[in-house]
């Protein structure tokens, strides 16, 4: 974790009653024991170039367009 974070969560944390507190660290515990999921992206080099540029550009375009960034 970055040190900057890591302060900010802490940071955050004393400012926090214990029972808060106790919830923060129960979440952290259930994230750090979590198995990680997904592919390496090496895995997914065999597709890179199979949707038509047709496509991709609609697809940058509803992107934009719901998110705001037209």
């Amino acid at each position: 974790m970055e040190t900057s974070t890591l302060h900010e969560v802490i940071e955050q944390l004393q400012r926090m009653p214990q029972s808060l507190q106790q919830q923060v660290l129960e979440f952290a515990r259930s994230l750090a024991d979590s198995p990680v999921q997904g592919v390496p992206g090496s895995q997914l080099l065999r597709f890179a170039g199979t949707i038509p540029l047709q496509d991709v550009e609609l697809m940058r375009e509803a992107i934009a367009q719901d998110c705001g960034l037209r």
